[in-house]
């Protein structure tokens, strides 16, 4: 009996490896996609970062199969699809004679992945809809449904031309807490411009050492109000751009570069950057004269702020420390803390972000925001200054922040900016002088050229 027995698993082993010895390779295209849709999946049923899936040491192991250029095609399909996620939703939904079955998440995948190219990229219609279908073939749990993938898309083929423009209109790109979130915090209009605002890409913004005008020549781009020079789309990769070997600027976002500017004047004095990488901001405090502590949890991240100030020819002790725990040798001056935060201010570049946070999230940052911000202040001598920052709209996490700190903390007290004392003016400048911007700030005519992060900013001194 043993002896029939295993023959037959073992002829049951062959029949397998000839069965998958016939099978067709994939047509070319088709690993991306799957990769595509996996990563979609990733992103909008287990809340992951695009960012880590994505990362290329380490990322998931699908994206990291693939070469170059397809790793290029699955971050554009899943930004593309994640910034229009609404958009297209309403398409398929409008060309589906009834919902699809709420275990159908692998099918909503692949149509989502197809739709993005057939709407948003630069790729041939017919290569989109045939690797749906054949992506939806070699799937046990969506082959039966290739047939309606096929006929959707095709009409979405047809019809886009008309169609897309009207759903834009109708639609919003962003989940209900989201949007809603927004609306209590900023009116329905203003709303609605940060969530148009979401839908372009954004531009990229240089802090430069000095002669920005000089810089923006050099670059190809325009000096903005606050002094960062921005240029709508790169001319390369940034390591190849005049200026980056010798040290001369670094990338940062217009409204990121702005929290460090609210200390005054701190050359000569000794000041601790909190969460400071990957360095941006504490590169701004050295540049100024301060003498700068950047303090960072991770190690990654210490030695990506160490090889970015020692490009930059800029001096700071570079501590890797968690500041809940940390205990300086002496209390500082001043103290930046760049609190983590929801990151909802960075839409334009992390689509992801609404689809991986919850506002339950929000309200565990928020409350991690106050412990830190507790602690932050007893590393600041008295008198000396404290900003806190995030790059989150909502205002539980700044504007209400604020008030709750100051009215549990009796050694803390407002220092409010003043009208005026901005070298870029007060257009950023709350009634209660805190510094706010939102991703429809900073109009300049062009979308392209326009916005900037979400960011809150307030000032306080240890009494």
């Amino acid at each position: 009996m043993s002896d029939l027995h295993g023959g037959g698993a073992q002829t049951r082993t062959k029949n397998r490896n000839t069965k998958r010895a016939e099978r067709p390779a994939d047509p070319p295209g088709l690993p991306a996609r799957r990769a595509a849709a996996r990563l979609l999946a990733a992103v909008v049923d287990a809340h992951t970062s695009l960012d880590g899936l994505t990362d290329a040491e380490h990322g998931h192991p699908q994206f990291r199969a693939l070469d170059e250029r397809d790793r290029a095609l699955v971050r554009a399909i899943l930004v593309s699809g994640l910034r229009f996620r609404g958009t297209i939703a309403a398409l398929i939904a409008d060309r589906l004679d009834r919902p699809l079955p709420a275990n159908a998440t692998t099918l909503a995948h692949i149509l989502h992945v197809a739709a993005a190219q057939i709407l948003f990229l630069d790729v041939p219609d017919s290569a989109a809809v045939d690797l749906a279908v054949d992506h939806a073939k070699s799937d046990p749990r969506t082959a039966r449904f290739s047939g309606l993938v096929n006929g959707l898309l095709r009409n979405l083929v047809r019809e886009k031309v008309k169609a897309l423009p009207a759903a834009l209109a109708a639609t919003v790109d962003a989940p209900g807490w989201f949007a809603d979130r927004l609306i209590a915090a900023y009116g329905t209009e203003t709303a609605g411009r940060i969530m148009a605002a979401h839908r372009h890409e954004p531009p990229v913004d240089f802090t430069v050492r000095s002669d920005p005008q000089e810089w923006a020549r050099k670059l190809g781009g325009a000096v903005l109000p606050t002094g960062s020079v921005r240029l709508a789309v790169l001319p390369g990769p940034v390591a190849e751009l005049p200026g980056y070997r010798d040290g001369a600027w670094w990338v940062q976002d217009a409204a990121a570069s702005l929290p460090a500017r609210l200390f005054g004047d701190i050359a000569g004095l000794r000041v601790a950057d909190l969460c400071a990488a990957p360095g941006g901001k504490t590169a701004q405090l050295a540049l100024a004269g301060a003498h700068v502590t950047a303090i960072d949890s991770s190690q990654n991240r210490v030695d990506r702020l160490s090889a970015n100030l020692q490009r930059l020819g800029l001096r700071a002790e570079v501590v890797r420390a968690d500041m809940l725990q940390f205990e300086p040798p002496a209390l500082y001056d001043a103290v930046l803390l760049d609190a983590p935060c929801s990151s909802t201010g960075t839409v334009r570049r992390h689509p992801d972000v609404p689809w991986t946070k919850s506002p339950q999230d929000v309200e565990k940052l928020a409350e991690l925001q106050e412990r830190m911000l507790v602690r932050a202040l007893t590393l600041v001598t008295p008198g000396g200054r404290l900003v806190l920052s995030n790059c989150s709209l909502d205002p539980r996490e700044g504007e209400d922040l604020r008030r709750r700190v100051l009215a549990a903390l009796p050694e803390l007290a407002d220092d409010p900016l003043r009208p005026g004392e901005l070298p870029f003016g007060d257009r950023w400048l709350t009634p209660e002088g805190t510094l706010r911007t939102t991703p429809s700030d900073l109009d300049l005519g062009d979308p392209a050229m326009s916005g900037m992060d979400g960011f809150f900013a307030a000032r306080f001194r240890r009494l």
